[in-house]
């Protein structure tokens, strides 16, 4: 991302032939994070590949069961999460972010059961836009808004029958509830510390899905190898990813987060091609372009404000 006040930063001298001899330590703590971020967006999307060639054998409610109850498992063990000490906001923030988590899970399996990966994707994504959009207030996003429309729109093909109403409409409220989810998440950080509310929220919506599942798979769940794709999905789609977007957060700046998570739908619609042959029409790609470019487009119109105050108030330094 260009920074605004690259224009009044005095450009540093350089000596012929420095740049081919000194490799820049700079770029290289930038381009880590970011590598963890990609290699998280690249789990998660394939992992989701996973999920859908093990639905046959657990169904849609099943598998969300597996990934949540297994992924729960290994956080607890891992992080230990203490329980004592915590006040009825705090516990009631874990209830309605385990809650939002399993829901969004619920309807996003339900999805991709009926439509292709990289579509759902792209429909669930509009969630997180329409909260940047709402949340920034600003004249411009309404520009990225129709972005993501004319995107949707020319995905539907002009009426979501194309795509299956159902898959459509359970996208669009994952969508919902993957805004939810990141509103709670971030106050369930500010509460918990390291990732012992994650572990807490996940272990709740855990419990939650049980029910669903027991009642579409029933005993298929124990079946050892329905259990061992059941963990790679847990692995791939929520603890890795998790662990390596804490890890690249300690040091990439938020805004750059957000532009990278923009890119999920193109890796879904790349894992849906690899792994389950879902080819993408040219109308299809486009449409996820457009998606993405919208999501990118909110981002940088809601930091840019924030980015010209901060280096207003030091005096035009370079910014992280």
């Amino acid at each position: 991302m260009d920074s605004p006040v690259k224009d009044v930063i005095p450009a540093a001298p350089v000596t012929p032939g420095a740049a081919a001899s000194a490799p820049d330590p700079a770029a290289g703590r930038r381009l880590g994070p970011v590598a963890l971020v990609v290699a998280g967006g690249l789990s998660v999307q394939f992992g989701s590949a996973v999920a859908v060639l093990l639905m046959p054998r657990a169904g849609a409610l099943g598998v969300v069961t597996l990934r949540l109850v297994l992924a729960a498992a290994v956080l607890l063990i891992v992080c230990r999460p203490k329980v004592r000490g915590y006040g009825r906001a705090d516990w009631g923030t874990v209830v309605a972010f385990g809650t939002a988590m399993a829901g969004m899970n619920i309807l996003f399996y339900q999805s991709v059961d009926r439509i292709p990966l990289g579509a759902a994707v792209t429909l669930e994504v509009l969630g997180p836009l329409a909260l940047s959009v709402i949340a920034s207030r600003r004249l411009l996003n309404l520009v990225w808004a129709g972005l993501a429309l004319a995107g949707v729109v020319l995905l539907s093909g002009g009426g979501f029958d194309r795509l299956d109403p159902a898959g459509a409409g359970f996208a669009l409220a994952a969508g919902a509830m993957w805004a939810t989810y990141i509103v709670f998440s971030a106050r369930t950080g500010r509460r918990f510390p390291q990732a012992d509310g994650l572990a807490l929220a996940m272990a709740f919506g855990a419990v939650l899905t049980v029910p669903f599942g027991i009642a579409e798979a029933g005993d298929k769940l124990l079946v050892p190898s329905t259990i061992g794709l059941g963990l790679a999905v847990a692995l791939m789609s929520s603890v890795l990813p998790y662990t390596l977007e804490m890890l690249a957060l300690r040091k990439l700046p938020a805004p750059t987060f957000a532009i990278l998570m923009s890119l999920e739908p193109a890796i879904a619609a790349t894992a849906g091609f690899l792994v389950l042959s879902q080819a993408l029409a040219v109308t299809d790609a486009l449409a996820i372009a457009l998606v993405i470019a919208a999501s990118m487009g909110a981002v940088r119109t809601q930091v840019g404000p924030a980015r010209r105050k901060a280096a207003d108030g030091a005096g035009a330094a370079p910014l992280p």
